[in-house]
């Protein structure tokens, strides 16, 4: 599907250079900080060098001053404590966190995390049961527990204090407990963006504050809240932004066990961004939820027994690679069904129901199907007697505020804007079908059914390397960018426009990508360029064929050497 190409507003030139000489830097790097909103020297020196110190304070959060006297009262009193975690990469790096940092101020902590199939998202009745059975006092929610109002006051009902640490969207019902969400409409906390883990996180901060503990065994552990924040797709912008450069500089200098076991099964060595992390580690750390249990994706990362970790992140990677075959499975049935019925062409979403499908995958294959047919998408099987599923969207279109319209003939859902979980009786799957697309009609713009490309910058080749750079090495501008990680939502890596480029060498590499030789007239810069999955492009970078390519700049490591690489985002035609 052709992208439309959005090119980010351009920055007054005497604005820019003022900046520019204020920085002592050029072009490309002052406007691409002043768009990020950075327009100072003191505020690109916090941007580049993010500072622990500068994290907000926790009791500013609703509720926290309250829950920290109810966690150090059950540290005092040496009561059991349970971590109830959610199943995927925020929640089980969360229980991960809080288990390694509270194990050294109590004997009495314990984990939970419910079966995927048979519980489901949230809080569930058996957790509750399985804290009443093992006499817990206290039980600590990590990535859930907002709307799990039920269970919570079943909770209550049995003697057991409950403390939520969550950061989706609260229902109308808030839990009659401790509740720590910066989400909360009433809640002052500055940083709305943290992920479960990152609220987590807040929790322990305030706790070493109380009682005046050094916070450095605490910070030992910001490799897990890195995890999270990629993982969970949050914001890397504020507090986030400076839990996540110091959870990578973690993980890159003093790795725990199990991270370095599952880079190396994954063919992937230090340093990684937090890019890599997303797309080796949390897929991995996801499997064990996926397709056995989320106790395991935990036991391997607080464990210290490397034969343990071996054979656990051994068993993981497995998973994964059984998870891919699945969902490529399951991705073939779902475009097949849609390729078969007339009524999806034309219709604005996607929902698609199949009993037989692996509940585990559901929301891999609503992302593809995104990719492949860019509508808000809506995958679901039959899990306990429900038809449960995932919901993933396109551009800036609120897919949890399109399901929440929805609301009366769904049993339980949530998530945020960008994805989102639910679960109905399989005999309003049709209704639903026919409501959510009739609210995803009144409610998205036409811009969002097309795939936009944005792009931060134009430039030409000879920004690239300065004047008398070795054009055989890495140019000073790459290694300038790189201090722009990590990238996520908020501060992706920057995308660059170059126009009336020519190639002179083009490739086609597996009959899918395309690897070109390009040259900018303007300048003698030759440069190498990879653009994965765009092969059918290679009529518009034929010879003699002026073309504008927009990408991004990446090293390429082979045999020892590095070079410049530009990774195609998009190409089209200047004429």
């Amino acid at each position: 599907m052709e992208k439309r190409w959005f090119v980010k507003e351009g920055v007054e030139n005497e604005r820019c250079e003022r900046f520019r000489q204020q920085i002592k830097s050029d072009r490309v790097l002052a406007t691409l900080l002043l768009q990020r909103g950075v327009d100072s020297f003191d505020m690109a020196n916090h941007f580049f060098n993010p500072d622990l110190n500068e994290l907000h304070d926790p009791f500013l959060m609703k509720g926290m001053t309250e829950g920290v006297e109810r966690l150090c009262q059950a540290l005092a009193k040496k009561e059991k404590i349970l971590l109830f975690g959610d199943y995927d990469v925020d929640g089980t790096t969360a229980v991960a966190l809080m288990y390694s940092y509270l194990k050294n101020h109590s004997d009495q902590i314990d984990f939970y995390i419910p079966d995927r199939y048979k519980e489901g998202y949230g809080l569930s009745k058996q957790g509750v049961l399985f804290a009443e059975e093992r006499k817990v006092d206290l039980i600590i929610s990590l990535d859930c527990g907002i709307r799990s109002v039920e269970w919570i006051a079943l909770a209550r009902s049995k003697g057991i204090d409950f403390i939520v640490c969550d950061h989706h969207e609260p229902g109308n019902t808030v839990p009659e407990c401790i509740v720590l969400d910066p989400k909360q409409k009433d809640c002052a906390y500055p940083y709305k963006g943290l992920s479960g883990c990152g609220v987590g996180f807040k929790l322990l901060q305030a706790l070493c504050i109380k009682n005046d503990w050094d916070v450095k065994p605490l910070y030992a552990l910001l490799d897990l809240v890195a995890i999270s924040i990629g993982a969970d797709i949050v914001d890397i912008t504020g507090e986030n932004r400076i839990l996540a450069f110091h959870g990578l500089s973690q993980l890159n200098t003093s790795p725990r066990p199990a991270f370095s076991e599952l880079l190396s099964l994954a063919g992937k060595e230090l340093p990684v961004t937090l890019s890599t992390v997303v797309f080796t580690i949390a897929p991995r750390i996801n499997a064990a939820g996926r397709l056995r249990s989320g106790r395991y994706a935990v036991e391997l990362m607080i464990s210290d027994d490397q034969k343990e970790i071996e054979r656990i992140a051994k068993e993981i990677n497995e998973d994964n690679q059984q998870r891919r075959n699945i969902d490529q499975e399951i991705t073939k049935e779902a475009i097949a069904m849609i390729e078969a019925d007339e009524s999806f062409e034309h219709a604005r979403s996607l929902v698609l129901y199949n009993e037989r499908w692996h509940k585990g995958v559901v929301g891999i294959v609503a992302s593809r199907l995104v990719e492949k047919y860019f509508k808000p998408t809506i995958v679901l099987t039959e899990s306990n007697e429900m038809a449960t599923g995932s919901a993933r969207t396109v551009n800036d279109f609120d897919i949890h505020a399109a399901i929440s319209e929805c609301g009366h003939l769904l049993e339980q859902f949530g998530g945020h804007c960008h994805a989102a979980g639910l679960s109905l009786k399989p005999q309003q799957v049709t209704q639903f079908k026919d409501v959510f697309e009739q609210t995803v009609v009144s409610q998205i713009q036409p811009n969002d059914l097309t795939p936009e490309l944005r792009i931060d910058l134009e430039i030409t080749f000879e920004e690239i390397f300065r004047q008398g750079e070795n054009r055989f090495s890495i140019p000073r501008l790459k290694k300038n960018l790189l201090r722009f990680e990590p990238h996520g939502p908020g501060n992706m890596q920057p995308v660059f426009l170059s126009r009336n480029i020519y190639a002179i060498d083009t490739r086609i590499l597996k009959d899918k990508h395309l690897k070109l030789t390009l040259i900018d007239p303007n300048s003698d810069t030759v440069l190498q360029a990879i653009g994965f999955d765009l092969a059918h492009k290679a009529d518009e970078v034929a010879a003699g064929i002026p073309f504008d390519v927009a990408y991004t700049l990446e090293v390429n490591s082979w045999n020892g050497k590095q070079s410049l690489q530009l990774n195609i985002r998009d190409l089209r035609s200047s004429v």
